[in-house]
């Protein structure tokens, strides 16, 4: 087969969450650019309509406000996304939260204040409904859409947290991302019996707004790029070609997989 036809999304009805910037918009441009019809959803308003203007000339998108973590508002931004293209095809789970500092600095101090026992309540439950229960709330979503017509994709945004610890990360974020990765992989199993593949992309040190802007911060920009093997932080749209091979028929056998994307920082350390 030809690579246009291995990784041809046209006409495929995607929604992809958390897609006013960064990785989840560099998600939508590259199918959208790829012939996709694509909704975009996310809570902030004014970033999806400068979103939708980043699109390429002549590209099939549409916009969605809603919280993931408000269960009754993503269901309805899934209606609405597949009543405007009549189906849902492919649905990415990528919104999130930054996990918050861990109990290390980047200078390798302690930082007593996000020791474990100093983690609050409303802290934890932030990460965890960001980062396991909307997740959880995405598949649903979806899988009640692509059930009843024949199947579909389902691919989740993790995390390398999902396979290693890090000090300077929260300890919320580590269990959220880790429980995410299993959450796929028993969706996989439930799931297949439908047709619907469902995977995961594992990024690792991405240079995005998330976190405030905080991995914007030259210092924190030199720790992640020392923990690469390729010596740097990626951009979001390094990305987009393993999102299109998921969402494509080139990943037709592949379920319950979560794909790392990482420049080697899972590898540890080298030259």
């Amino acid at each position: 087969m030809r690579a246009e036809e291995l990784f041809d999304v046209s006409g495929t009805a995607a929604i992809v969450t958390g897609a006013a910037s960064g990785i989840g918009l560099a998600i939508a441009q590259v199918l959208a650019a790829n012939g996709a019809r694509v909704t975009l959803l996310d809570k902030n308003a004014a970033g999806l309509d400068a979103a939708l203007e980043a699109m390429a000339r002549g590209a099939d998108v549409r916009s969605e406000v809603a919280d993931v973590t408000d269960r009754g508002a993503l269901d309805r931004a899934f209606d609405a996304a597949a009543k405007a293209y009549g189906r849902i095809d492919v649905a990415f789970a990528n919104a999130g939260i930054g996990g918050g500092p861990g109990f290390l600095a980047i200078d390798g101090r302690r930082n007593d204040a996000n020791s474990l026992e100093s983690i609050s309540e409303e802290r934890w439950n932030a990460v965890i409904t960001h980062h396991l229960s909307s997740v959880f709330w995405t598949i649903q979503a979806a899988a009640r859409h692509m059930k009843p017509q024949g199947g579909g994709r389902i691919i989740v945004t993790t995390s390398i947290a999902a396979l290693k610890t890090e000090a300077i990360i929260g300890a919320p974020y580590m269990a959220a991302k880790a429980g995410a990765a299993h959450l796929v992989r028993q969706a996989a199993l439930e799931l297949a019996g439908y047709n619907i593949l469902v995977n995961a992309i594992a990024p690792g040190p991405f240079r995005t707004n998330i976190s405030g802007g905080r991995l914007n911060d030259p210092a924190v920009r030199e720790f992640h790029a020392r923990t690469s093997l390729l010596k740097r932080m990626a951009e979001p749209d390094e990305i987009m070609g393993l999102a299109l091979f998921l969402a494509s028929p080139a990943a037709r056998y592949i379920t319950g997989t979560q794909m790392v994307i990482d420049g080697g920082a899972t590898l540890g350390s080298a030259d």
